[in-house]
């Protein structure tokens, strides 16, 4: 989460956390006295309100797998700002060969989205929303592309405030 202006971290305490598994990978590992299995797991947490998180968890079974990946998410929680169950503005993420595309929406149009972008836009709280994942389909690379795209968002509020301007200047110059 470095590398991003403004970027306000939360504490998981008192919050109503969901978690949405993304996948499950089963990995191999090769050694002398054969394969060795194992499992990895991405997950994404939010509260429905703007405060989501996404985490990695890796273990010899599913189970405790997703449990670390969901202790892993709940420490890179992050606010997203909404503005009417949608998004304050249009935003392009890219990590790695994902890239997303983010477009807000009227109300009404619903999450336009496909599965591991879907999982992040449900789990922040946002109903109307437009995207395209484009390039790689990996899961953990869709998730960092939509969390890089959702990072770079700003509400008019902050950007008054940063500009050290009145709401009302941001809109009509």
């Amino acid at each position: 989460m470095q590398g991003y202006k403004n970027v306000e971290r939360v504490k998981p305490s008192g919050l109503e956390l969901v978690d949405r598994l993304v996948g499950v990978q089963r990995v191999t590992k090769v050694t002398k006295g054969g394969r060795a299995f194992g499992f990895s797991a991405i997950v994404v947490v939010g509260d429905g309100n703007g405060v989501v998180g996404h985490g990695l968890g890796k273990s010899k079974d599913v189970s405790s797998a997703i449990a670390k990946a969901v202790e892993d998410a709940k420490k890179n929680l992050v606010r997203i700002p909404i503005l009417d169950a949608t998004l304050p503005h249009e935003q392009k993420g890219k990590f790695g060969g994902a890239k997303v595309f983010l477009k807000p929406a009227s109300h009404g149009t619903g999450v336009i989205a496909g599965g591991a972008v879907r999982h992040v836009l449900e789990s922040v709280g946002i109903h109307d929303v437009l995207s395209k994942s484009q390039g790689s389909s990996n899961p953990h690379n869709v998730v960092k592309a939509t969390f890089n795209a959702l990072l770079q968002l700003r509400s008019a509020a902050s950007i008054a405030k940063q500009r050290g301007i009145s709401l009302e200047k941001v809109f009509n110059g």
